[in-house]
């Protein structure tokens, strides 16, 4: 795409700021970077967690009486907000920024899961929880943007597999605190749930102090016609990192040039996701799709599951998600070196394919009866070993897969996408099959997911992309970038 073209012949400028962001070490500022974004799937973890764990409480007539149906329901709504927010605070990422979108998308998460703990029936809750997943998608976009455009490309993969993984250390801790908050000896049948949702609202005002250190992106800035800002954003961070190893940073190899511009319409938008990017953008909604169906129609059912068909209390539901959840915090810490040392395209087909084939086994095994409340659930645990890394590849490939300036909008495109057909139908769906009390179709339910999962496999074993080791801009030239 010609950015002349696109940008009506705007002076080129020649930066040098993606390959000295590269060449950084890894340092205390990445670590806080890390921690103040990344925390924000361990918040996710934690919302989802609580209340895929107090489903069986909140059918409870004493708390709000909510039928198998309604618990779908919820995690529907809370499915429809996260698209909505992230196609709406995509679009502004990319126009306004990545900090000021992640300090807004924190604050509305607050919001929604504070009034949640007030909920008083079934469409005031499910309103709360949209009002949730509004702040929620809208961080997918803008914090896997900001992640991607801060950190060296040596280690760019394994990061955004790790950080996209630890929703699951949030859902240990929901599942333990569920065990705690259900328990009658402390808390009444209507409180205990509330103080859940509450507990979300105070760790998100933690977060929110936190992020104030994380700087702007400064690849975003250069790309918007903010050059001078970007330059000064790389210095202070060159001049901490020297400080704090007390060695003079290696000169940076490399330079770009490209038309900054201020704005980009949102036809130069489209028609970079899918016209020039077309085969990437169905390779993302591949993988966005499989790895939302399988998560969703697994995860926001799992305590109905474990109520049901093996009898378990619902005070103990969370007992039996600390072993699923711990899976899934390790395997991407395990696999997610290997995707920048093995490759992308490699690691992908291996760790959705296999999740893939685990779940067919498993899913018979159920049908026949064959499982106990622990089989089961370990089961879970080995096939969510593979299927977080593989979760987690998904979000990394819509991020690296297209130009900076439609990086957060691509993410929020194909979220949306993928979890509206792939998310917002699943917990629904499976919420009527496990009300039916018959395992077989279920188990049709859960082969579905795993023939999805096995497809996007295979897809990006034969079209996806090397971008293991490779600066942003090498993987996608930039809109701006001057003919």
């Amino acid at each position: 795409m010609n950015a002349n073209a696109v940008l009506g012949g705007r002076e080129a400028v020649e930066i040098d700021i993606p390959a000295r962001m590269d060449r950084l070490p890894w340092s205390r500022l990445h670590r806080l970077i890390v921690l103040a974004l990344g925390v924000t799937w361990v918040l996710d973890g934690l919302e989802v967690t609580i209340v895929g764990a107090l489903a069986p409480r909140l059918q409870d007539p004493g708390a709000l009486g909510l039928s198998d149906a309604d618990i779908g329901a919820l995690a529907s709504a809370y499915l429809i907000g996260a698209v909505g927010g992230a196609l709406g605070f995509g679009w502004l990422t990319d126009r306004l920024g990545r900090r000021l979108i992640f300090f807004t998308t924190l604050g509305v998460y607050i919001v929604g899961v504070l009034f949640s703990a007030f909920a008083w029936d079934f469409w005031s809750l499910a309103l709360f929880r949209l009002i949730t997943g509004v702040g929620i998608g809208g961080e997918y976009a803008a914090i896997n943007s900001a992640i991607d455009e801060l950190m060296p490309a040596r280690l760019r993969g394994r990061i955004a597999i790790i950080i996209n993984g630890s929703f699951w250390a949030g859902a240990g801790v929901g599942a333990l605190a569920s065990v705690v908050l259900l328990d009658s000896g402390w808390f009444s049948v209507d409180l205990g749930w509330r103080l859940g949702f509450g507990l979300g609202a105070v760790l998100g005002l933690l977060i929110l102090f936190t992020r104030r250190h994380v700087p702007e992106s400064p690849r975003w800035l250069a790309c918007h016609d903010r050059i001078e800002e970007g330059e000064a954003v790389v210095a202070d961070i060159e001049r901490r990192i020297e400080a704090e190893t007390g060695e003079t940073l290696p000169p940076a190899r490399g330079s770009l040039k490209i038309h900054p511009a201020r704005t980009f319409g949102f036809g130069v938008i489209f028609r970079a996701i899918f016209g020039v990017y077309r085969g990437r953008s169905a390779l993302v909604l591949a993988l966005m799709i499989a790895q939302a169906f399988l998560y969703n129609a697994v995860f926001f059912t799992y305590g109905l599951i474990l109520t049901k068909f093996y009898a378990v209390e619902a005070a103990h539901v969370g007992l039996y998600l600390v072993p699923f959840a711990f899976g899934n915090v390790i395997g991407p810490l395990v696999l997610g070196p290997l995707f920048d040392t093995v490759g992308r395209r490699k690691m992908i087909c291996l760790t959705y394919v296999v999740s893939g084939l685990l779940l067919l086994v498993t899913g018979w095994l159920f049908a026949q009866g064959a499982l106990t409340a622990v089989t089961q659930t370990l089961a879970w645990s080995v096939i969510f070993f593979f299927a977080s890394a593989a979760a987690s590849s998904a979000y990394l490939t819509a991020s690296e897969a297209f130009p900076l300036e439609v990086r957060a909008l691509a993410i929020a495109v194909f979220y949306a996408i993928g979890t509206g057909l792939g998310g917002v139908v699943a917990p629904y769906v499976f919420g009527v099959l496990i009300g039916g009390g018959q395992p077989w179709p279920i188990f049709l339910g859960y082969a579905g997911a795993a023939l999805l999962m096995i497809g996007a496999g295979a897809a990006a074993l034969v079209w996806g992309i090397d971008a293991e080791g490779k600066s942003l801009e090498d993987v996608a030239d930039p809109l701006s970038k001057a003919a």
